[in-house]
């Protein structure tokens, strides 16, 4: 369970590993100066805790043709739990959509959208966004660049 006591290594290892989810146990270890056994287990008790909860590669979206990154806050026409699960449930299955977070203040959430081109976003946007349910209004903003994209938290050390 997240939240119980991690000590410094636990640390090293969860930093070591956000940087690289690739590297063999036998180079974890060695960074953190355990043997391999003991730093297996402990990744697996990262892992059982939820402190690690996924594997996976960070894929280049331009280099897979995806030129396009739009940020849409979307409000809703009402915020009853059982409507913000239902526009959940309808997001979730649009591979479009990379995150969504639910925000506090005039927007209820904001979307990061990636799309080959600003003419496939236009066609998410309106055959699928906007038609979504209890949506009232999506305002766009399409991205220029990106100067910073990590993945996971600061892990202080």
């Amino acid at each position: 369970m997240p939240g119980a006591a991690v000590d410094e290594i636990d640390l090293k290892i969860l930093d070591i590993l956000q940087a690289d989810g690739r590297m063999t146990n036998v180079d974890l270890a060695a960074k953190v100066g355990l043997t391999a056994p003991p730093c297996l287990r402990r990744v697996r008790t990262l892992e059982e805790r939820g402190y690690i909860a996924s594997y996976h590669a960070h894929l280049d979206p331009m280099a897979l043709g995806y030129t396009t990154t739009v940020f849409a806050m979307v409000s809703l026409k009402s915020q009853a739990e059982d409507d913000l699960k239902a526009f959940e449930a309808y997001i979730g299955e649009l591979p479009e959509v990379r995150e969504c977070h639910m925000l506090i203040g005039e927007v209820d959430f904001i979307l990061k959208v990636v799309a080959k081109d600003l003419r496939s976003f236009q066609q998410f946007l309106t055959s699928k966004l906007t038609p979504a349910p209890n949506v009232v209004s999506v305002k766009t903003s399409p991205t220029i660049r990106t100067s910073k994209s990590l993945p996971g938290v600061p892990i202080e050390l």
